[in-house]
């Protein structure tokens, strides 16, 4: 390799050799902190989404149940105040069921953005590592090419020494 194809890089002691690497190192394990993180929010909104999406009337029923707890607990001196606390019960049964179905639908919603924005970061991830790996293969590729031509270098000084006492010992004996 020329030393056109490639700028010149900068000679790293060892000791910042090892600082990059730790630092390569961090960037990963944070990244795997994030993926994990994604993946439970993914989760999350998938079990919410199914439980809804399996069983909607229990979500009803378990709003209905509520409300008709609250209405039971509620006493009344006396017949006339026993109705009407049982009218505003079902009332409130009635709400607390509405109130049920809309927070379940809030759940819904919410798990879903959760599971995109995961999806998104899983994303994100994906690209840094697939840019990181690519410029690690290319980096090698260079330092790959940098020791072959100094190798080669070094081999081809070596055999023109080498020669040259070779010659000059021959000389020496044949004088």
């Amino acid at each position: 390799m020329s030393d056109d194809a490639y700028p010149a890089a900068p000679a790293m002691t060892p000791e910042e050799k090892r600082a990059e690497l730790r630092e390569k190192i961090e960037a990963a394990e944070a990244r795997n902190e994030q993926r994990s993180f994604a993946d439970q929010a993914k989760a999350a909104q998938q079990t919410a989404t199914d439980f809804v999406k399996t069983h909607p009337l229990a979500t009803v029923v378990g709003a209905l149940a509520v409300g008709a707890t609250i209405a039971a607990i509620v006493p009344g001196p006396g017949r006339r105040l026993r109705k009407r606390a049982t009218k505003r019960g079902s009332a409130l049964a009635g709400a607390l069921a509405e109130l049920g179905i809309a927070y379940g639908a809030q759940l819904l919603d919410n798990a879903t953005q959760a599971a995109r924005i995961g999806q998104d970061r899983l994303e994100d991830i994906g690209d840094t590592i697939g840019d990181s790996a690519r410029s690690a293969r290319r980096e090698a590729g260079y330092l790959t090419g940098e020791a072959s031509d100094t190798a080669r270098v070094l081999k081809r000084e070596a055999s023109k020494k080498a020669n040259r006492i070779a010659r000059k010992v021959h000389e020496r004996l044949t004088h």
